[in-house]
């Protein structure tokens, strides 16, 4: 895992710099789309480097990480609506090649095996965009959940819904109980997780995933075991790192600090 400490504007930087070399570099490329305020800054750089340079996702295609279930898709806060309104829209996507959970199924266990289905059938996440709760869950992956666990139902936690509930005017009862999500066992099948966590409020959840033990309890220290993770937070969100010095020193000294 490499740990990269940084101000947001470096931050969005460097991940937006990843997706344009795999977005030019590959045919059909695949990216792997989170929602939420982590991402933001690495969309508007995506769209600025599409207004101004020119940089295409004609021939991307995309897989959202989660859905509530129960909104619709025209909903403000579905995600298919979030993720539209935040990035897809924006650029030159073809129609359809961004999809989600489906989380007005009538079955939602056959949606989501069929959603794993797809994502294979695309030949997998090429780069997968994350962030962090401050429970430590990736995706609706709330402490608890399987490490090796796949696309499924799940019911959100308390913390999360309160989380959330900025979304839904601050009231918590608005906040859908269930969700369909990617499991910790499919997104960890992405060729490379890019995490972004900014903020005092991320850093015990920064800490237990980056310096912490294994363990269902802070989901995302499962990311310890992929061959190929980057984590980028900013001083904050860096705060409670016991070798915060060290990844500092380990990325100032870095051949090649554009490429991670």
């Amino acid at each position: 895992m490499e740990v990269i400490i940084a101000d947001d504007l470096e931050l969005a930087t460097l991940v937006a710099d990843a997706v344009e070399r795999l977005v030019r570099s590959e045919s059909a490329p695949v990216l792997g789309l989170a929602t939420g305020s982590s991402p933001l800054s690495v969309y508007d750089e995506l769209t600025r480097r599409h207004e101004q340079d020119g940089l295409s996702f004609s021939s991307v295609r995309g897989f959202m990480l989660d859905e509530y279930v129960g909104l619709p898709a025209s909903h403000p806060q579905s995600y298919h609506n979030v993720i539209d309104t935040e990035f897809v829209s924006r650029v030159d996507f073809a129609d359809g090649a961004v999809q989600g959970p489906d989380g007005m199924a009538d079955d939602l266990v056959a949606a989501s095996a069929d959603y794993d289905h797809a994502i294979a059938e695309a030949g997998g996440v090429d780069l997968q965009i994350l962030g962090i709760g401050t429970d430590g869950h990736i995706a609706f992956n709330e402490p608890g959940s399987s490490l090796s666990s796949r696309t499924r139902v799940k019911t959100l936690a308390n913390q999360t819904r309160i989380d959330n509930a900025r979304f839904f005017d601050g009231e918590v009862d608005r906040v859908p109980q269930h969700c369909l999500t990617q499991g910790l066992g499919t997104i960890m099948e992405a060729r490379h997780l890019v995490l972004i966590a900014t903020g005092g409020h991320k850093a015990e959840a920064v800490h237990q995933m980056v310096e912490g033990p294994i363990s269902s309890m802070w989901p995302a220290t499962v990311m310890q075991m992929h061959p190929h993770a980057t984590v980028l937070v900013d001083d904050s969100a860096a705060s409670r790192l016991q070798l915060g010095d060290y990844y500092r020193q380990t990325y100032a000294s870095k051949l090649d600090k554009e490429r991670f």
